[in-house]
């Protein structure tokens, strides 16, 4: 009877003992899998140190709209100069308008006067002006023109580029032979810049001539050439 006793009453700790030999380990097991590994350990350290070194590295929203606007404006600057010519070519020139023209300067730069400028160039005359500057010109002047004096010493209604259209010498007006005959290579035209003899293949350009408050405007000839019937081939 004894016996029975001890056995039942030692059946509790041997399953006490039991439950902890099987149990124990895997709750010591979870234990070691709950802590975290040093390598782990120095990698997080690691990486938040790069995270802040990286924003502390960052620049600020003012900062960096500064940096854009200078870039944008050394970018625009140059982009805009190269512009300007191209846009200019698909701009129409003017008509006849005194708007649209450019002023006759004299030899010396002066604006050219019509009531002036007459009484100092007799009828038949023939003077090379700084003109229109044409779009393929690398001068700041203008083309030289002719400012024409009629017979009853007013001021033609229209100008003579003086630039031969053979090789782009300027041609000299010769007063005795009443025409323009070019000192390069023989070219000759008319007192009205018509071609009469080559190697010249084309007459000399033709410019409006208006007077606006006594100023003389020279404004682009995109009409029919008067002397040949043709089409402006300077247009």
């Amino acid at each position: 009877m004894a016996s029975t006793t001890l056995s039942t009453a030692s059946a509790p700790s041997q399953l006490s003992s039991a439950k902890n030999g099987i149990f124990a380990p895997s709750q010591s097991l979870l234990s070691k899998r709950a802590l975290p590994s040093p390598g782990k350990e120095r990698r997080g350290k690691i990486t938040c140190q790069a995270t802040s070194i990286s924003a502390d590295r960052v620049p600020d929203m003012g900062k960096r709209q500064l940096m854009n606007l200078l870039l944008l404006g050394a970018v625009s600057l140059p982009t805009a100069t190269m512009l300007v010519p191209y846009a200019a070519f698909f701009v129409p020139p003017g008509s006849g308008g005194s708007g649209t023209g450019t002023v006759a300067k004299d030899a010396l730069g002066n604006d050219v006067l019509a009531s002036a400028w007459v009484k100092t160039h007799g009828p038949g005359d023939r003077t090379l002006t700084q003109g229109l500057k044409s779009l393929d010109s690398l001068v700041l002047q203008g083309d030289p023109t002719y400012l024409v004096v009629e017979d009853n010493k007013t001021i033609a209604t229209y100008g003579i580029n003086g630039v031969c259209t053979h090789l782009g010498c300027v041609v000299p007006w010769n007063s005795a032979e009443k025409k323009f005959v070019c000192p390069c290579h023989g070219s000759q035209y008319n007192s009205q810049g018509r071609v009469v003899r080559g190697p010249a293949p084309l007459s000399l350009a033709l410019a409006h001539v208006d007077i606006d408050d006594d100023k003389v405007i020279f404004v682009p000839w995109v009409e029919t050439d008067f002397r040949t019937g043709e089409e402006p081939w300077w247009a």
